[in-house]
């Protein structure tokens, strides 16, 4: 393996663990029973987006990228985005998030993970 394989399996390590990071602050508040959009979800999309940008780009690698499941992810990721915007707004004015959008949060952070393990 060379240095530049090493290097890419270190940002995909990144890349699930801005996921985890994600999903995990999400579990936190299912089980606590608490319906809100903390500061630790929104740290972990930006880890995942920031480093699924960097996997996306020509590594040199001896296969070809599935330009049509980035863009997917891609989309999924920037709908959980504009959900916790939508969620935080609504915290920060004092109300709450509605139920429909916290529940997608986790769905589709869940379906992005599923879309990276089961797209071949």
């Amino acid at each position: 393996m060379d240095a530049l394989e090493i290097l890419r399996q270190v940002v995909v390590l990144v890349h699930l663990s801005g996921f985890a990071l994600l999903f995990g602050a999400w579990a936190v508040e299912v089980f606590n029973r608490r319906v809100q959009v903390t500061s630790l979800m929104s740290i972990g999309l930006s880890i995942s987006f920031v480093a699924g940008l960097i996997l996306a780009a020509p590594w040199g690698i001896p296969y070809e990228l599935n330009y049509v499941k980035i863009v997917v992810k891609l989309v999924v990721l920037l709908v959980i985005g504009a959900l916790l915007g939508v969620g935080s707004s609504r915290q920060r004015k004092g109300g709450t998030v509605p139920p429909a959008v916290f529940w997608l949060v986790g769905i589709l952070t869940l379906l992005n993970a599923a879309i990276a393990l089961l797209w071949r």
